[in-house]
């Protein structure tokens, strides 16, 4: 048979796009990965983000509600209803947001919305069990809740972030379980132990691997010159002593989608208060946002002028986007990488949506997502127009003024077929890994070419 004359082959397309994103993985890595990414559709989502952001680029429907300079914003850019969960820093305080900025950039806001209404219906599929119509419900839930929220900012009002203290419906017993269960203590005692000498890491081989020697003294030279330099919050008042490292340890198999990075965790000194005062650095490389790859030339001179490198454009947007930046955010060079860090949060759980029952606490859970979202991006545009902050609020709700229905009826169903599509998608790929992995090899072999 004659070679095909165009290019209009998804399943192979969506196979060799996954082996060119996962070419420099070592074969236990891609296999772990794969694995995951073959858990289901969702999970698949997930781990494919390159796929979506491929996928919806240059979509024209962009243009009938946005488009424009004043409906962008810092966007999350990986949206999905798992990159919503409790979370808190050093103040010990508990939230409940999206804390997670590995894909942020700058771009429409749709790109956002768009994806985490996929992932609304990928999730009410597997996890809850929501007909059709519910599903829809919620997507309107979520669509109508991101549109109130920039309305009330619009006339003025003070949005707020979702506390232990002001926690509604199913939100509120989660939070406070989070609470009661989690704590600095707590987290200390699960990833570390006191010996002779003072606090070092325990022994979790499929969680810690120690780093050789010659990894360990680049690291911590890192860590005690560099980073501190590069403090966003208020430790950077902090004595040497603070970041003195006490132990270093190499993360594995976290994540899905940042499955491959080097990730590591490192204890350092902290305060010197009590016991609980260590604190645990999430050290993690930082690769360019999906949406960065597909610019143009003229646009990628543009960021990297605006944004040298990855640790500061990951700080960027943690700080414009988050309503707490974390006062340990800053960054360090291993070699020719650039890592994030962070502190490891004691109280970093998702909210488990397999236990919903029911179409109703689901509904009312997407309605926090949104308003959530809506959230962040009105902090991220005012970021970008600081004398004019309404600017992005305003401009989004022209766009949807008398049109708000039109609006959640296109995204809605573009969710809707989309997560069609990732089903589909998920099961090329299923029954490629069941049947051979020839497209797999090419892939790696023309890598490594």
């Amino acid at each position: 048979m004659s070679q095909p004359l165009t290019r209009h082959n998804r399943p192979r397309q969506v196979l060799e796009a996954i082996a060119a994103a996962n070419a420099g993985l070592s074969d236990a890595q891609r296999k772990a990965k794969y694995t995951k990414l073959a858990e289901s559709p969702y999970r698949f989502f997930r781990g494919t983000n390159h796929l979506y952001w491929a996928d919806v680029w240059h979509d024209w429907r962009f243009a009938l509600y946005g488009g424009l300079p004043g409906t962008q914003t810092w966007l999350q850019g990986d949206a999905h209803a798992y990159n919503f969960g409790a979370y808190g820093h050093h103040d010990d305080s508990v939230r409940y947001g999206m804390d997670d900025f590995d894909d942020a950039l700058i771009g429409d806001y749709q790109y956002d919305v768009w994806r985490l209404a996929i992932s609304v219906v990928l999730d009410a599929r597997e996890n809850v069990g929501l007909t059709r119509k519910g599903i829809r419900k919620a997507l309107s839930s979520l669509l109508e809740s991101y549109h109130d929220e920039l309305a009330g900012h619009v006339r003025g009002e003070t949005p707020q972030a979702v506390t232990l203290e002001n926690a509604k419906g199913i939100l509120e017993p989660f939070m406070r379980t989070v609470a009661d269960t989690s704590s600095r203590a707590k987290m200390l005692e699960k990833w570390t132990r006191l010996e002779e000498n003072g606090r070092c890491f325990a022994e979790r081989p499929k969680k810690l691997a120690p780093l050789p020697q010659d990894q360990a003294i680049q690291l911590r030279q890192a860590i005690e010159q560099e980073y501190p330099k590069t403090l966003q919050g208020h430790a950077a008042g902090n004595e040497s002593a603070h970041f003195r490292v006490k132990d270093m340890a190499r993360r594995l198999d976290a994540g899905t989608g940042s499955l491959g990075l080097e990730r590591y965790y490192v204890l350092i000194e902290g305060g010197a208060e009590h016991v609980h005062d260590d604190v645990i650095l999430d050290i993690k490389e930082q690769t360019p946002p999906e949406g960065w790859r597909l610019m143009n030339r003229d646009e990628k001179r543009a960021w990297r002028r605006a944004f040298p490198h990855e640790g500061i454009r990951h700080a960027a947007a943690f700080c414009a986007i988050a309503e707490h930046p974390d006062i340990y955010l800053g960054w360090l060079h291993l070699g020719d990488k650039v890592f994030s860090v962070r502190e490891r949060s004691p109280y970093k759980v998702d909210f488990p949506t397999q236990r919903i029952e029911g179409a109703k606490p689901y509904r009312k859970l997407s309605k926090q997502w949104g308003r959530i979202l809506a959230r962040e991006h009105l902090r991220g545009a005012r970021a970008l127009n600081p004398d004019d902050p309404a600017r992005f609020a305003r401009s989004v709700c022209e766009r949807l003024d008398g049109r708000l229905d039109n609006f959640v009826n296109m995204v809605s169903t573009l969710a809707m077929s989309y997560a069609d599509c990732v089903t589909q998608d998920y099961r090329f790929f299923v029954d490629s890994e069941d049947t051979g992995d020839e497209w797999r090899r090419k892939g790696t072999s023309a890598d490594r070419g």
